[in-house]
């Protein structure tokens, strides 16, 4: 008996279009997903394999699902469908990343799992199930199976590389996360609705399913989730290409700003005093600067890290005539701090826009009397400016007597400040530690400061500028700051598993 011919293939242009814009969707949703969930939980190195892997698992059971309908049923009757539940998808991620990100925001593991859940698993999960579909439709030939599964494998991979590369270097930096998943959704929909005109057109004896009640409702669906994103609660007045920023009023203080990054209060700045430090670490970093040279002395600093510029506006102050450099990775930060921070760069106060530790190794050997370390991503100090290598460049830059003070966060067991502070004491041969007592007991987290010097530290002028901080606060050196170390292991480009030791 003569085997029935299976369904029509599509053209193979058409085909090819198809799996590249559906595993390029893919991509898209996952590096916006990252940027969705950031002001929520943080960008960590946990928060990024949450996201890879739940993408991952989506696309492997999405994968599965498409090649187990495509056996079943004619694939025909399904691209269509499968595009517009991909844009539905798409635009429903808004409404549930941000109502949820409220809920879950700053939880543990599971917290970061569900609101990456959240954030790609269902578009991509429907997405992934296009390219077995079309595979199967342009299986007309067995002989040429190797073929025609490598090729149109080769345009998803393709496609997802364009989207990933197309995502990173334009669209993040041309408009808001929110507008990106809205757009990709509606040319979604009006890649599904067009796919299924043209079947019909092309085929008017083949039955699309669902009744025209029953797409509408579909319709009415996507609509609702895109708006629903549209009301959903944000979490930043400005989306920059790193961070999801904006500036909150000091109803206490007519001049107070605080800068919200992601969540977490960066920076504040009082716009009519620039030498109030609200902060008890900022406070901390001013002492040292107070501190290791005669009173008003210009200096030349390095800042890593601008944030709201408060150190570099404070030294401008207090030291006038100082030659100040501010690495900063974020541009746009440095706009928004231009427009609603004051901040105002000239000859005396640069900026260069670019990672820190790239800025570094560009910097003249012994040209600094003072560097300070400030760069976060969220609440952690990235890897690469937390290693031997890093400090190492660091005290190149210094002049001999130079001073570098470096702010980290931690949480007990304090195992990432110890180990910062092994590998910081690896290059400088003298380190002292800036932390309220309660931090050093283990019985709460906190701010640090470490500060290192090839140079001896003038630590009695330091103690009695850290005694006019706001709270108690210990200068902690010598052996007590050995015991307080241990038998912490030094971080190097090789090894800073930071985001783990930061988790305890």
């Amino acid at each position: 008996m003569e085997t029935p011919p299976g369904p029509r293939p599509l053209p193979n242009a058409l085909a090819t279009a198809l799996v590249f814009f559906a595993s390029g969707a893919v991509l898209v949703l996952e590096i916006v997903a990252l940027r969705l969930v950031g002001p929520y939980v943080g960008v960590t190195l946990q928060v990024s394999s949450s996201v890879i892997g739940i993408s991952l698992a989506a696309i492997a059971y999405g994968t599965w699902l498409g090649g187990r309908l495509a056996d079943r049923f004619d694939p025909r009757l399904l691209l269509a469908p499968a595009l517009i539940l991909g844009a539905i998808g798409t635009a429903a991620t808004l409404p549930l990343v941000r109502w949820g990100g409220e809920i879950l925001r700053g939880g543990a593991a599971p917290a970061v799992l569900l609101l990456a859940a959240l954030a790609v698993f269902l578009p991509a999960f429907i997405l992934s199930s296009i390219s077995p579909l079309v595979v199967k439709l342009q299986l007309g030939d067995l002989r040429r199976t190797g073929e025609v599964v490598g090729r149109l494998s080769s345009i998803g991979t393709l496609g997802a590389i364009t989207a990933t590369l197309g995502t990173g270097f334009i669209f993040v930096a041309a408009m808001p996360s929110s507008w990106i998943i809205l757009t990709l959704a509606g040319l979604l929909a009006v890649a599904g609705f067009g796919l299924g005109w043209w079947l019909r057109r092309r085929e008017p004896t083949m039955v699309v399913p669902g009744k025209p009640r029953t797409r509408a409702a579909l319709a009415a669906i996507g609509l609702a989730g895109a708006g629903l994103g549209g009301l959903a609660p944000t979490p930043c007045d400005v989306e920059t290409a790193y961070h999801c920023a904006r500036v909150d009023d000091d109803p206490a203080v007519p001049g107070g700003r605080t800068l919200i990054l992601n969540s977490a209060r960066h920076s504040y700045v009082d716009l009519d005093d620039p030498r109030h430090l609200e902060f008890a670490y900022v406070q901390w970093l001013g002492a040292v600067t107070d501190s290791f040279r005669p009173s008003r002395a210009p200096i030349s600093a390095l800042h890593l890290g601008g944030g709201g510029f408060t150190m570099p506006g404070y030294l401008a102050t207090t030291r006038p005539g100082s030659d100040q450099l501010v690495l900063e990775l974020d541009g746009g930060l440095v706009e928004l701090d231009r427009r609603e921070l004051g901040l105002r760069t000239g000859p005396r106060l640069r900026t260069q826009v670019g990672d820190a530790r790239v800025g570094l190794a560009e910097q003249p050997t012994g040209a600094y009397d003072l560097v300070i370390g400030d760069a976060f991503g969220h609440l952690v100090v990235p890897w690469h400016l937390a290693t031997r290598e890093m400090a190492a460049d660091i005290s190149r830059v210094l002049k001999a007597d130079g001073v570098y003070a470096q702010n980290v966060i931690d949480y007990p067991p304090d195992r990432f400040i110890r180990a910062e502070l092994k590998t910081v004491a690896a290059v400088f041969p003298h380190v002292a530690l800036i932390a309220p007592p309660a931090a050093l007991a283990g019985e709460t987290g906190s701010n640090f400061v470490i500060v290192g010097s090839r140079a001896p530290l003038p630590t009695a002028a330091l103690s009695e500028a850290l005694g006019l901080a706001d709270e108690p606060v210990k200068l902690v050196t010598g052996p007590e700051l050995t015991a307080f170390i241990g038998d912490s292991r030094v971080l190097t480009d090789d090894y800073a598993p930071v985001d783990q030791l930061l988790e305890g």
